[in-house]
């Protein structure tokens, strides 16, 4: 079940149910400390040096507590409780290169602006280059706004305990945040708030996708029609196709432009492929439909951008429009209970807004509600760090996967086609929620295999793997 994303005030109150509970502070004291370490082993070697930083409070009672879990590893702790003197100590264990520092100084009790002496302690960190595992938070953010109190460590992860924090989403904490990731199973009570911001974690889609019947066959999971590829364009049609086929829909028809028609072919085997012309049909048992991915050409026939309007106001069947074809896009109601996705990233949603790509970043859940009640309440789903997906109203959740490695091109075609090749399956598109968030889950979680495994994968590579994260 996916958790939601709470203040500072909400987690005290949440510490407190759980004491009133009988639960004791020790207890998740050493619940938390046992999952920093298996964090910390998780990127380090054996025999490799990790530099514990713990201070007064209970921050610094979990990295402690993490420096007794710690096995296989030198696990050295270095008390930093008064800072004029504290920083000579510091220095010197940083010069001997520990190939991880845990951060555990500064918790979300922290409320005001660090001392001078402080922001040294925390500029030596930072220039150390060494990765930091933050504990909970990176110590001087501000876990409700994202802002800085004079100074923040500049962590490579964040594990978070029990929930993410407001702060932690704000873009302005994303380069001292790293990559967030939440510790939920500590010891607390189940969380007793409920936010129409929500994390996504692995475990939302046990069972997701459902075992699909003995007795199905290719007509009994969809038919998925692709309008894509353009002249300079043509390998994002490809890719497009490759997504969707990991899906595995029944049958993709991909419609493509006849200057690009034979070096798409060329590389499709289990897919169909046709020309789009004005008066050709979508097949007529078409269950779902992309239209964008490569759409790009200066010479692309108006006809098309008219299809996309009639489309999108029409079509009885899912419809996701990406990439170029969004610009084609006006704003039109669509049929009552019809899917509609809209898949942009900052730039693109800039556009659709009359906006800028800062602005929409300045505040990314503004912006896709904005986005869905100019298109008629349809989904969206905002790319980029931290992956947004929801609509005008309701929940929105905030993808916990993928990682930088995902800014190459056709990256998004990909995802565009895997998206619609689960929307074409009849037994996905009762919960289309559940299926775009998969979708995207997905598509991080196998960069993040791929990264795991090498540094130099390409998108070819995430098309092989997409679809087969667990």
């Amino acid at each position: 079940m996916s958790i939601p994303v709470i203040s500072v005030a909400q987690m005290r109150e949440w510490e407190a149910a759980t004491w009133a509970a009988g639960q004791t502070e020790a207890e998740v004291i050493r619940r938390v400390g046992k999952r920093v370490a298996r964090r910390a082993r998780k990127v380090t070697r054996a025999g490799d040096t990790i530099l514990v930083l713990a201070g007064k409070g209970h921050n610094g009672n979990d990295a402690r507590a993490a420096a007794r879990e710690i096995e296989g590893r030198r696990a050295e702790v270095l008390e930093i409780l008064l800072p004029d003197t504290d920083l000579l100590p510091l220095e010197s264990a940083l010069k001997e290169k520990p190939a991880l520092i845990v951060d555990g100084l500064f918790g979300t009790g922290l409320n005001r602006p660090l001392s001078e002496a402080w922001q040294k302690i925390i500029s030596a960190i930072n220039a150390s280059k060494i990765p930091v595992l933050a504990i909970d938070m990176p110590s001087g953010l501000n876990a409700d706004t994202g802002g800085t109190f004079g100074a923040a460590i500049e962590a490579t992860v964040t594990l978070t305990v029990g929930a993410p924090k407001t702060g932690l989403l704000a873009p302005a904490a994303w380069p001292f945040v790293g990559r967030l990731e939440v510790t939920a199973e500590v010891g607390l009570v189940p969380c007793p708030f409920a936010t129409e911001l929500n994390w996504t974690l692995p475990e939302d889609f046990e069972g997701f996708p459902p075992t699909r019947p003995v007795t199905g066959n290719k007509g009994s999971f969809g038919h998925t029609a692709i309008v894509a590829g353009s002249f300079g364009f043509h390998g994002a049609a490809v890719l497009a196709m490759r997504g969707a086929q990991r899906a595995q829909p029944g049958l993709i028809t991909l419609f493509t432009q006849e200057n690009v028609y034979y070096p798409v072919a060329a590389q499709v085997q289990a897919a169909m492929v046709n020309l789009w012309r004005p008066e050709v049909k979508l097949p007529e048992n078409t269950s779902a439909l992309l239209v964008g991915p490569g759409l790009a050409a200066r010479d692309l026939p108006d006809e098309i951008r008219k299809a996309v309007r009639h489309w999108w106001r029409d079509l009885k069947f899912p419809l996701i429009v990406d990439a170029s074809a969004l610009d084609f896009l006006s704003a039109e109601p669509f049929q009552k209970n019809c899917i509609r996705v809209l898949t942009p990233h900052p730039g693109e949603a800039a556009r659709l807004l009359n906006s800028t790509a800062a602005q929409v970043q300045a505040n990314r859940q503004a912006a896709l509600r904005e986005l869905s009640r100019k298109y008629g309440n349809c989904w969206v789903v905002l790319k980029g760090h931290q992956t947004l997906v929801g609509r005008s109203e309701g929940n929105i959740f905030i993808n916990s996967s993928g990682n930088a490695q995902l800014a190459q091109g056709g990256s998004g075609d990909l995802l565009a086609g895997f998206i619609t090749g689960l929307l074409a399956q009849p037994a996905l598109q009762t919960n289309a929620e559940n299926a775009l968030r998969y979708a995207v889950w997905q598509h991080g979680a196998a960069a993040d295999k791929l990264s795991a495994a090498r540094n130099n994968w390409t998108v070819e590579g995430l098309a092989q793997e997409i679809g087969n994260a667990r």
